[in-house]
């Protein structure tokens, strides 16, 4: 047992991890530390292991691609009065390697083993590496 596990969700209505990014700058934080809240439906049940080093693995368009530091677990109730989970992600986007994904809804757990590498910092946005559909269709195939 590794100890923590992380999250993987979609990032619904990105077409880049550029579309985060612009997301985050246009809409400001709720949190003077910056942090992020993201809103779901259901509270995961492996709290413990998630606030234990998790992380919030993006997939866009398929893809995961990057990802963001899940700093705790809020109750938000809804205008509905439903109790739903913030999941409080650390400010800081995380570029990863490509790493396929089938689509589902909500989020599902991640094995530590199964997540896919952070891109070395001068890695993303370096001009030299792969095109994006290129990198994405070697991660199709397994050559990450």
């Amino acid at each position: 047992m590794t100890g923590f596990v992380h999250l993987v969700k979609l990032c619904v209505g990105a077409e880049s991890v550029e579309d985060l990014l612009d997301w985050h700058r246009t809409n400001p934080s709720p949190f003077p530390t910056g942090e992020r809240r993201h809103t779901t439906r259901m509270w995961p049940k492996r709290e413990t292991e998630i606030l234990a080093g998790g992380s919030l693995y993006w997939v866009v368009k398929g893809v995961i691609l990057c990802r963001q530091r899940i700093t705790r677990l809020d109750e938000v109730i809804g205008a509905d009065g439903i109790r739903r989970c913030g999941i409080i992600l650390d400010p800081q986007v995380i570029r990863t390697e490509p790493a396929p994904r089938r689509p589902f809804q909500g989020w599902r757990y991640l094995d530590p083993k199964d997540s896919p590498r952070d891109l070395p910092k001068g890695r993303a946005t370096d001009t030299a590496a792969l095109p994006e559909p290129l990198a994405l269709a070697l991660a199709e195939i397994g050559l990450r």
